[in-house]
Parts: C-alpha cells; sequence; structure tokens
C-alpha cells in the first residue's frame, strides 16, 4: 500500500511523490473537453496548448476515445489510430520539452454518444436505458436516443479495447494513463444503478455493478503498473441523468476495493452548482471518502488557491486539480506563486475550433509588458 506523507506545512507549491513521478508541485491541470482534434487526431494546436500549461505538477489531457463507437462529440480525440498516436506524440514531446509530466485520459461514453457520431451505430450501454439531454452532432443538436444493452462478450471486447488504447498511450509517450470512470460515461453507467439494471454478474448488487470498473483498472494497469495509472469519480454528479440509490455505499465499496491495487492516485469531483439544485447530492466529497481511502487522492472543485491549500493543510487530499483557472492562466503555478492577478476564461471559447480562448490566453509577463 502507497503510503500517504504528512500534509504539515504543504502547500500547493510543495513537491510531492505521486505513485511513480515526483511533481514539482501539487497543481493538476484538470482533464478538459475542448474540442480542438481534426478527425479525431491530435494537432499541433493542441501541442502548443498542453505545453504552454506544462508548469503544472501534471497535466491530464481532455477525454480521448479508446475506439470510434466510444465516441460522443465531434472534434474529440482518439488513441486507437496510428494517426492519433503520432499526433499525441507530438503532443506529449512538446510538454516534455518544458520539463512537464501528461497523463492521457481514456474515455468510453457509452450511452452519452448518437448514430451520426458512431457511423450509425446505436449508441451502447449496460442497460437499454436513455440518459437525459442532448447533443452536438453533424446535424445539429439532437436529443440522446436509447441505447442497447451490451452482450456480455462486448464488454470483455471494450475491456480489451481499454488495454489496447492503454498500449498505444505508451507508445504515444506519455506518463501515464487516468481512467474517466465520472460524468455519466460507460465506467460510470455500469456503476450506479440508475443506468445498469442487469441482471448478469455485472448487474444487481454492488459488487457486480463495480465489476466493469474494476476489470479495466486491472487491465490498463497491466500495461503501466498501476503506479501510473490514475482514475476519475464523481459521486455525486447528476449530469445526463445519473443517479444511484446510495451512492454513499456505491462509491465506499469501489474506494475499499480500489486501496489494495495501489493506483496513483483517485480523482474525486465535487458536486457543481448544477447537481446541488438537481437534488440532493453527497456534499461535500472528498472529506467524506478520504475516511476510506488510504492512497493519493486529487480533489476538483472549483478551488481557489487559499480553499486548495486548505483542502491540503486538512488533510483530505495530496493534490488539487484546476480546470478553468489553467485555461486561462497558461502560467498558473508562478500566479499562485507571485499572489498576482489571474485571466478570466471565457466560457464563449471554451469549444470552438480556433486558437483564441486556447492558446491566445497571456503569460504574466505578456500582461506586464
Amino acid at each position: 500500500m502507497q503510503k500517504m506523507e504528512t500534509t504539515q506545512s504543504m502547500d500547493l507549491l510543495t513537491p510531492v511523490k505521486l505513485g511513480s513521478h515526483t511533481l514539482s508541485n501539487r497543481m493538476i491541470m484538470a482533464p478538459m473537453t475542448r474540442l480542438r482534434a481534426v478527425g479525431s487526431i491530435p494537432t499541433p494546436l493542441m501541442a502548443t496548448y498542453y505545453a504552454q500549461r506544462a508548469s503544472a505538477g501534471l497535466i491530464i489531457t481532455e477525454c480521448t476515445m479508446v475506439s470510434p463507437l466510444s465516441n460522443g462529440y465531434m472534434n474529440c480525440p482518439g488513441i486507437y489510430s496510428s494517426e492519433q498516436i503520432s499526433g499525441w506524440q507530438g503532443v506529449t514531446k512538446a510538454v516534455h520539452d518544458q520539463g512537464g509530466k501528461i497523463f492521457l485520459q481514456l474515455w468510453h461514453c457509452g450511452r452519452v454518444a448518437h448514430p451520426s457520431l458512431l457511423n450509425g451505430e446505436i449508441p451502447v450501454a449496460p442497460s437499454a436505458i436513455a440518459p437525459v439531454g442532448e447533443l452536438h452532432s453533424p446535424a445539429g443538436k439532437v436529443a440522446i436516443e436509447i441505447p442497447r444493452a451490451l452482450e456480455k462478450f462486448e464488454i470483455a471486447e471494450i475491456i480489451e479495447q481499454f488495454r489496447a488504447a492503454a498500449e498505444n498511450a505508451k507508445t504515444a509517450g506519455f506518463d501515464g494513463v487516468e481512467l474517466h470512470g465520472a460524468f455519466g460515461y460507460l465506467i460510470d453507467q455500469f456503476l450506479q444503478d440508475g443506468s445498469n439494471q442487469r441482471t448478469d454478474e455485472y448487474g444487481g448488487s454492488i459488487k457486480n455493478r463495480a465489476r466493469f470498473l474494476l476489470e479495466v483498472v486491472e487491465a490498463v494497469s497491466d500495461v503501466w503498473g498501476a503506479q501510473r495509472v490514475g482514475i476519475k469519480l464523481s459521486p455525486s454528479n447528476t449530469f445526463y441523468g445519473m443517479v444511484d440509490s446510495n451512492p454513499q455505499a456505491t462509491f465506499s465499496y469501489v474506494l475499499e476495493a480500489l486501496n489494495p491495487m495501489n493506483l496513483a492516485y483517485v480523482h474525486l469531483m465535487e458536486p457543481n452548482e448544477i447537481d446541488l439544485r438537481n437534488r440532493d447530492v453527497l456534499s461535500p466529497v472528498t472529506p467524506l471518502f478520504r475516511r476510506i481511502y488510504r492512497g493519493t487522492l486529487i480533489t476538483n472543485g472549483n478551488y481557489t488557491q487559499q480553499t486548495a491549500n486548505a483542502a491540503i493543510a486538512d488533510g483530505n487530499a495530496e493534490l488539487v486539480s484546476f480546470g478553468r483557472l489553467f485555461l486561462a492562466n497558461p502560467d498558473l503555478p508562478k500566479r499562485f506563486k507571485l499572489n498576482s492577478p489571474l485571466n478570466e476564461p471565457n466560457p464563449r471559447t471554451f469549444y470552438s475550433s480556433t486558437q483564441e480562448g486556447y492558446t491566445d490566453y497571456p503569460f504574466l509577463e505578456q500582461v506586464a509588458s
């Protein structure tokens, strides 16, 4: 079991050991969907974007498809073809040239998809239960349709797709991988009983619903070694109508099961304002599950420098991930160190296709000049 270090006198700018890596600080660049890939292939513009933010202790990339039928959004990248691997090699080289470390987030959208994004195929899920919401598709904004339930042999095939994607991530030069087990995508869909009503060994009890998650973790750890694997979980997420009848019991079981696996980290998401408005959810998440998980925790939840330092000082987490702050401030660690003003993120450009709101946020010295 990886021993948690003491948090006494620790803050965001203190180095930390994360799995088999030593990070220069405890500030993680959170995975953020940016939709700048062209034909699902990472581009030089993406390499520039990630390299600009290489002063993060660790960068975790945007969600990345493990197969052609794992896609839920237009212009997101994959890691299943030689062209995609080559594109990601440009990204990892650019980050490493700047002294940074970068993990690839592996993702299968499951039911959060549309046939127009899947070459006409019906999206797959643990059970034939439609999510709540709409998606942008080549035909415009569309309602999400009812998926088809996966056959058991297909579940094994998808686990192998995650394994192959992990191998490809190695070839692409990444420092490790994060499994996207959050926000209502396939791993999360198997875990929560609002989306999983199977009657075989992948449904029913918490143990059975957690089986897919744990088998994917094992497959990817076989490739990388557990010390270079993380997983993101969102116990209070209500995205796409996700719900569980007993989230505390469900996620407690998962975290207990992950304890002996000695992963690099578990990345826990706090509820956002929409989650808190939708229904009564677990909040806060990280202190609740800190009592259960004995490994390294990354917490994410709209933290400021002050609240993030408090989370570390209180022992609730070893590291904190930042999304929009890293998006708008490529040199965020330097700004925190100097207590400098922060750029404001521009939501209008979050999902556009150009450098605007992507690689044109100014560094501190550019603002000063």
